[in-house]
């Protein structure tokens, strides 16, 4: 499923295309994703413009000039696309065909773009995981799926002070616990990997260990800044393209490539002068890929 990373790359592609853009009609192709489209979804979107593509978490948000904001969750194989004047606009190339079956076009937004073009934003989704929600009512994150989403692991916001607070007090696998998305809003499976790894701890202690008497700790202030390097850097990679993913240009992402343990299992760790193996343990139904040998 697309990580924090993915989704922000997903944002930024579309964001020159639909910032500014007039949505003069929806076309919807069956009536729901993993849930049903919301009562008259087509109708209310219509004449609307976009003011404004955002994100929380694992989340994108299409703000309208109407206050009210779309909800798209890209599930595991939801992707969209950007056609411009009947033409398929996309650029890069594919080293995994990305389904572009009409028959798993779902959703498309026609629009006419601030400079007065006409495009198209088609969303495909063979598995149809993805959903699409409207929220018309309150702030933000009064929505359900948004209400009491932690910190985003992205910025300074996310510092040791922070982190040793967050993780104080709690009683559970540090790996478990990074995952919670009380705590930090859009950290998955890939990322934890990777920032236990960097901060060479075992995602099988306890968090609480992690925070220290008072205060901040040289271990969370360590963590802290692997998450926000790891999560910096694979958004400016584009993502990690993993099974269905790829970006709104067609092109994988390659964080992937730079990966030190995830999905490398049995390989020799690449911490130098270590001379472990990666080791995959699973927790709470996930695989966790870690080096016993360096992470403590």
């Amino acid at each position: 499923m697309p990580e924090l990373p993915e989704v922000e790359t997903v944002r930024r592609g579309l964001q020159p295309a639909m910032e500014g853009a007039r949505i003069r009609m929806v076309e919807l192709r069956r009536p729901n994703l993993r849930f049903p489209f919301p009562d008259d979804f087509a109708g209310h979107l219509a004449g609307r413009q976009i003011v404004a593509l955002g994100r929380r978490a694992k989340y994108l948000l299409i703000h309208l000039d109407t206050a009210d904001v779309v909800l798209c969750h890209l599930g595991m194989s939801g992707s969209f696309r950007i056609d411009q004047d009947d033409e398929d606009a996309m650029p890069g190339v594919f080293h995994h065909e990305r389904s572009k079956a009409e028959k798993h076009d779902h959703a498309v937004f026609h629009l006419t773009g601030a400079s007065g073009r006409s495009l198209r934003i088609v969303y495909n989704d063979p598995r149809r995981f993805g959903f699409m929600l409207l929220h018309e009512d309150g702030p933000l994150d009064s929505h359900p799926l948004l209400a009491g989403l932690g910190v985003e692991p992205t910025g300074n916001i996310l510092d040791g002070a922070l982190l040793a607070d967050l993780l104080r007090g709690r009683r559970t696998p540090l790996k478990s616990a990074l995952m919670d998305q009380r705590l930090i809003a859009g950290l998955g499976n890939i990322y934890v990997c990777e920032a236990l790894w960097r901060a060479r701890l075992s995602p099988r202690r306890m968090a609480d260990t992690v925070s220290g008497k008072a205060g901040v700790s040289e271990r969370s202030q360590r963590l802290a800044e692997a998450i926000r390097a790891v999560i910096a850097e694979a958004i400016a990679a584009g993502g990690s393209s993993l099974r269905d993913y790829v970006q709104t240009d067609g092109s994988l992402g390659y964080f992937q490539h730079r990966f030190n343990v995830y999905d490398r299992e049995d390989d020799p760790c690449r911490r130098e002068g270590c001379g472990g193996t990666v080791q995959r343990i699973v927790q709470s139904g996930r695989s966790t890929f870690h080096c016993p040998a360096c992470q403590r």
